[in-house]
């Protein structure tokens, strides 16, 4: 009878188990666990501490118990492998609670040790307030020290995954957070403007931040930093990152790979035949790079045991390799990526490009509807996508899972573009942000609409001194603009393009790109060569500057808006209303009546001066309640789309001296 050993549970090891027992009734299975749970949900443990998971019980998966009575699979909790003789084909591990030592045997050997958190070597990393968060061991002893000691203050070192979910989570245990992150951004991983949705997120939800600063030192009631600053604190969460657990595996003489991982080959097997590897010890293949890599995440890991299961007992099935696929949520923004970063994939030698969309999540018509982000990386040669990265509020996920198949099957942005994706009003736009996306790379590896992206627009503009041209209305120019840009309507330019000289460069700057992709198209029409457009727009360009920022450049940022966790995932109470009660009060009689049929909410965000807000579907009402006719009325909107549908609606209802005043910008230009 065969004997498979198992060293490590909870997302490999133990997926090998329960795999190598469903295709084998007779293999003797044993698993040693160097910790006392062998299968839980430790992606969910930041989620218990913040109470969105209510019960601990949840994130239990498995016993040893389970694996008995279930899989017959003996489990040793508590029980750490100490060396691997390969020749004898012996495991010799010892219980960290008894000392006692035991060895084991096997046939075929799964090492499954998984990583463990980085704890740097600084004074004061061992006080009772410094936290790792790791196991249920430890949730459950940052549990218990906010539950006993009610800090009100924590600083959280490390803006990776689990560091964000802990900012979020501590910030709903009322505890004032502040985030250190090494790098100069959180979410390195993360391009600069997607990291900038992330920065703005946190800064709304109160929380701090010290990025580009390294801690230095943790004492009783502060934390040091390298630049010699400190911060007050309770509370000290380390999430530094994950180092690979490799000792007995070196001991054993077994192949470390080039990026310091375990290596095994397309089936998982190390450089001992009788042994397999998975999870995050080991080192796989990025299927877009070509070169293998660390990738300690849930989802390759638990794919990689469930292959090693069944590899270990005679099986020839081989690992894919990853493309990198994940994402985080922190308060309402989520952001995720799947491929190579735009960075990575020049590094790598390709010829990569990139564009950048903001499209509705779906219909904009239909309820809670939210802008998705999203970054199409591609290679100009083969036209192939190689990456994409996403973010918002609604709908990410999604997006990046469709993206991360398109790398798989080897799609190019034309594949793309055609993709035939569901849609109804409440799931997607006819074309939502991926069709959209490879629309806009096309339209820029074409020339047809070429682009400049948000982290290129530095250099762009001092290679090229272009005229910047921002096609916002004059209220969101006046909030935040690129100083030495000229605000100016699409319609003004059509009107004065005689004026625009046509041999010097332009570059049009709208709010997500979308305007300034129809004007640069009008100026080509006009003859205009040398038209690029901002891609992703004022957005793209914000969220750059907030995360990583210019050199040269003097960008305004939108102001932080103070935000509740009380109030998260409701609607925000401050929504503006329609009112009609009295919206002719305070109107001139010799004047004309300034109407904006815009929605409330986007009449709260800066409006003609005096005008009053009727949406369309409140001006039928207001009309029949107004009685005087032949009052001169001006209606507006955005664009002039709805406008012109509200002037007709009065010229209906008998008004006799009705304006289409077009959109806000043509309105403001007026004063």
């Amino acid at each position: 009878m065969k004997d498979l050993l198992i060293i490590g549970g909870v997302a490999a090891g133990a997926t090998a188990a329960a795999r190598a027992r469903r295709l084998d009734n007779t293999v003797n299975i044993t698993l040693l666990e160097a910790g006392a749970d062998v299968s839980f949900a430790n992606c969910g443990l930041p989620y218990y501490i913040g109470g969105d998971i209510e019960y601990r019980s949840s994130l239990i998966l498995a016993s040893e118990e389970t694996f008995d009575e279930q899989y017959k699979v003996k489990v040793h909790t508590h029980t750490e492998a100490i060396e691997l003789d390969r020749t004898q084909k012996k495991v010799k591990a010892r219980n960290t609670k008894t000392g006692k030592e035991e060895s084991f045997s096997y046939d075929s050997l799964i090492l499954a040790q998984g990583g463990k958190p980085i704890v740097p070597p600084l004074p004061g990393v061992e006080k009772d307030h410094v936290f790792q968060l790791w196991t249920l061991s430890d949730m459950d002893k940052i549990d218990r020290f906010i539950t006993d000691k009610e800090p009100k203050k924590a600083v959280v070192v490390g803006g990776g995954f689990i560091g964000l979910e802990m900012v979020e989570a501590l910030t709903k245990r009322g505890i004032s957070v502040t985030l250190v992150e090494m790098a100069p951004q959180v979410m390195p991983n993360l391009e600069g403007e997607f990291a900038g949705l992330i920065t703005k997120e946190l800064l709304d939800y109160g929380v701090q931040l010290k990025l580009g600063k390294a801690l230095q030192a943790i004492e009783d009631t502060r934390v040091l930093l390298n630049d010699g600053t400190t911060i007050d604190t309770d509370f000290v969460l380390l999430s530094v990152g994950v180092r690979p657990t490799l000792q007995l595996a070196k001991d054993a003489a077994l192949t470390i790979g080039a990026s310091g991982g375990l290596q095994v080959d397309e089936s998982l097997r190390t450089s001992d035949p009788n042994i397999f590897a998975a999870g995050d010890m080991v080192e796989i293949a990025h299927n877009v790079l070509g070169k293998t890599v660390r990738m300690p995440l849930a989802g390759p890991a638990n794919r990689q045991g469930r292959i090693v299961g069944e590899n270990a007992l005679g099986g020839s099935r081989t690992y894919k390799g990853v493309s990198g696929t994940s994402i985080v949520k922190i308060f309402g923004s989520v952001a995720g990526s799947t491929g190579m970063s735009l960075k990575a994939a020049k590094e790598a030698g390709f010829d990569a490009d990139a564009v950048v969309v903001h499209k509705a999540s779906h219909t904009a018509y239909y309820p809670g509807s939210e802008k998705v982000s999203l970054m199409l990386i591609f290679d100009r040669k083969s036209e192939k996508i190689l990456g994409a990265q996403a973010g918002g509020r609604v709908g990410v996920d999604k997006r990046i899972d469709v993206m991360a198949t398109a790398i798989a099957g080897g799609l190019t942005i034309h594949d793309l573009a055609e993709l035939d994706l569901a849609y109804a009003p409440p799931f997607n736009s006819p074309n939502g942000p991926v069709n959209m996306a490879a629309f806009t790379a096309e339209n820029h590896l074409s020339a047809f609409s070429p682009s400049v992206l948000a982290q290129d627009v530095e250099q762009f503009i001092l290679e090229n001194q272009p005229i910047a041209i921002d096609l916002r209305d004059p209220i969101s120019f006046a909030k935040a603009s690129l100083r030495g840009s000229n605000n100016l309507s699409q319609n003004v330019i059509r009107e004065n393009v005689d004026q625009i000289p046509q041999d010097h460069p332009l570059l049009l700057i709208s709010d997500d790109g979308q305007k300034g992709h129809v004007a640069l198209r009008m100026l080509k029409g006009y003859g205009f060569d040398k038209v690029f457009n901002l891609s992703g727009g004022y957005i793209s360009l914000e969220r750059f500057a907030r995360a990583v920022g210019y050199t040269h450049l003097s960008v305004g940022l939108f102001p932080v808006v103070r935000k509740s966790v009380e109030k998260l995932g409701k609607a925000d109470a401050d929504t503006a209303t329609a009112e009609t009660e009295d919206e002719t009060s305070g109107v001139v009689s010799n004047g004309p009546i300034i109407i904006d049929v815009r929605t409330p909410m986007e009449f709260s965000m800066g409006a003609y001066p005096g005008a009053i807000n009727v949406d369309l579907d409140n001006l039928q009402q207001w009309a029949q309640e107004f009685e005087d006719k032949d009052h001169a009325i001006i209606v507006y909107c955005a664009s002039g789309a709805r406008s012109s549908y509200g002037m007709r609606i009065l010229k209906q209802l008998g008004f006799t001296n009705v304006e289409n005043g077009g959109g806000l910008h043509n309105m403001m230009a007026r004063q």
